[in-house]
């Protein structure tokens, strides 16, 4: 059975220790352990199917673990490939939806979604359906409807895999500042390794099924301007020693 304890360390967010899961006779997890510290970018980095997404499942409380310790300090917002913006409805009314299955004052809902829409770029677009925007403004609003449901800790998974390249790079630097600007605690799902070096602050390295933790790699150079990995040596360097794992 899943073991859950109050969090020991105050500023721990998320924290996963030795935990294993699997689906009837296949192992997809095997002791995995995860930390999330408060305000952290942590990303998991594998190959496709190595089980990324079954972790952040059991994070959000959709599957249960077989065993091991797996605690949460706050609310999560949880964030899929896919915008899953419903296409009769208008934007305004697609960020607010969590909002208002829980049962909240509409006014008040969409008064605070549009007092955060121009820091998202998507002041005035707010009455448009989602076939008449761009995929990467769609991504903008399926991440405003992500962080108005939790304002804390949120999982994005593989949040800019269906984009294009040019639109990719740059939704990699929005992200990076609207986490800055709302110090949110973010763990993040990818298998694009130089995408994994520019956003984070650690990353796992997960191996094929069963998924084990081959290795944590901190990304501490240009803390305080990440956009400069891109053209940094030790991007390259680092790059060269996740592939070796991989």
């Amino acid at each position: 059975m899943e073991k859950k304890h109050s969090l020991v360390k105050t500023d721990v967010s998320i924290l996963l220790e030795q935990i294993e899961k699997s689906y009837g006779d296949t192992k997809i997890l095997s002791d995995v352990s995860i930390h999330v510290k408060q305000g952290e970018l942590v990303t998991i980095l594998g190959p496709s199917g190595c089980g990324k997404s079954t972790i952040f499942n059991l994070i959000s409380g959709l599957q249960k673990a077989d065993d091991g310790i797996l605690q949460v300090k706050e609310a999560i917002g949880y964030m899929q490939q896919k915008d899953l913006l419903l296409p009769w409805k208008n934007i305004i009314d697609n960020i607010v939806l969590p909002l208002d299955l829980q049962g909240r004052n509409k006014k008040e809902s969409r008064d605070r979604a549009l007092a955060l829409m121009d820091k998202v770029g998507l002041s005035g677009y707010e009455n448009k359906y989602p076939a008449e925007l761009s995929g990467g403004m769609r991504q903008r609003a399926n991440f405003l409807r992500t962080f108005i449901s939790s304002q804390k800790i949120l999982l994005l998974d593989e949040p800019f895999g269906a984009l294009d390249s040019i639109t990719k790079g740059k939704m990699q630097r929005w992200l990076l500042d609207i986490k800055e600007a709302f110090d949110i605690t973010i763990l993040f799902i990818t298998h694009d390794i130089e995408e994994a070096i520019l956003l984070s602050d650690r990353i796992y390295v997960l191996s094929t099924k069963p998924a084990k933790i081959k290795k944590e790699f901190k990304v501490d150079f240009f803390q305080k301007n990440k956009k400069q990995r891109f053209t940094s040596e030790k991007m390259l360097y680092l790059k060269n020693e996740i592939l070796l794992l991989l």
